[in-house]
């Protein structure tokens, strides 16, 4: 029987090391019980890399990528998790790319015939986790982990638990005043995990008063639309109107939280924009990179909500998700706040398509 070594760190330290393993190209072993496979993220795959695994393995190499990758590229029509794609001999680079390439609806696909194509395991659609965790594409290189590789591990618990841990741990590491444009009495909170991850930050307006639900807003970080201006989104007009509320209000607190993209992250996001100007729009541009349509959790707000000393809020949104998503983490919404902007002749499809596909109230 295969041993390997199993790390006892913490499991958010855990996860956060072989997050940087993949990022940079290098396996790592992914454990359940006795069961391992060498991962490889598959948007990080190299030639010598995939040979360096496929020497180290005990199975050919295989891909597994979402459900909703597989579904969108004909693959599979199930409602499976997650899909492994193998064939007997092992996949090429060529056509590993092809699968996982996000762009590849715009391309000539190479011979599909021979693959197969299974239901992920527990143990593989934990892979898939951990490269959306590494904000990469989803979708992981395996093959079953021989007795003698070298490689940090990190087991499906870990995995599993990752998000939620993160969010539990979020601590103030850092608050200071800081007067905006519009609204002059303002300060900005620093929330950290425990591992050292990403922070979150909660921008203050006003003094808060304990006895009257606090005006909030849930603000995924947007780089192209806040900080640059982008007409593609309304994000910047959501988050300079709603502190400009909150300030006419008397008070309030916008909750910036780092999850850009609706979660995928700001390379993912910008390889959406590419498919929506090929055509998708912006929830079918995320399903043909083989990510949900919202891939975020709310769970990191509604802990600085409760650090804040926050459990009733009126939350300016359009979203119905963020409502039912803060009540069921225990924060009352007594109020949706409708937080509407005109639109323009680049973002009209995608505003268009969060009310028609997403629900949002427009």
């Amino acid at each position: 029987m295969a041993r390997f070594y199993v790390s006892q760190t913490d499991p958010l330290i855990e996860v956060d090391r072989v997050i940087s393993e993949l990022r940079r190209g290098a396996s790592v072993r992914v454990h359940l019980g006795e069961a391992s496979v060498l991962m490889l993220a598959a948007e990080a795959v190299s030639a010598d890399s995939l040979r360096t695994l496929a020497s180290e393995a005990n199975s050919p190499v295989a891909l597994v990528m979402t459900g909703t990758r597989a579904n969108v590229l004909g693959l599979d029509k199930s409602d499976h998790q997650a899909c492994v794609v193998s064939t007997p001999g092992g996949l090429h680079k060529a056509v590993i790319d092809y699968l996982a390439n996000p762009l590849s609806a715009l391309e000539t696909p190479p011979d599909l015939t021979s693959l197969q194509i299974s239901a992920a395991g527990h143990l593989e659609q934990a892979c898939v986790t951990l490269a959306k965790l590494s904000r990469l594409l989803p979708a992981a290189i395996v093959a079953t982990a021989g007795p003698a590789t070298d490689a940090l591990n990190v087991s499906v618990a870990a995995i599993d638990a990752y998000m939620d841990i993160a969010a539990d741990s979020l601590r103030v590491v850092s608050e200071a005043r800081v007067p905006l444009e519009a609204a002059e009495h303002a300060r900005v909170v620093a929330f950290r995990p425990r591992d050292g991850g990403i922070e979150h930050l909660a921008i203050i307006v006003g003094e808060l008063n304990p006895e009257v639900p606090a005006l909030i807003r849930l603000h995924s970080e947007c780089f192209t639309g806040d900080l640059m201006g982008s007409l593609r989104c309304d994000c910047g007009n959501q988050l300079r109107g709603s502190i400009s509320e909150m300030n006419k209000f008397g008070s309030g607190i916008l909750l910036y939280l780092a999850q850009e993209g609706r979660g995928i992250g700001l390379v993912n996001k910008l390889r959406a924009y590419q498919l929506q100007d090929a055509g998708f729009d912006t929830v079918d541009a995320n399903l043909q990179l083989g990510f949900d349509s919202d891939e975020r959790n709310y769970l990191p707000a509604a802990q600085m909500l409760r650090l804040l000393g926050v459990t009733r809020v009126r939350l300016m949104t359009n979203n119905p998700l963020k409502v039912a998503a803060l009540a069921q983490h225990n924060i009352e919404v007594v109020e949706r706040v409708a937080h509407i902007f005109p639109s323009n002749e680049h973002n009209h499809g995608y505003l268009r398509t969060k009310a028609t596909k997403s629900g949002h109230m427009l």
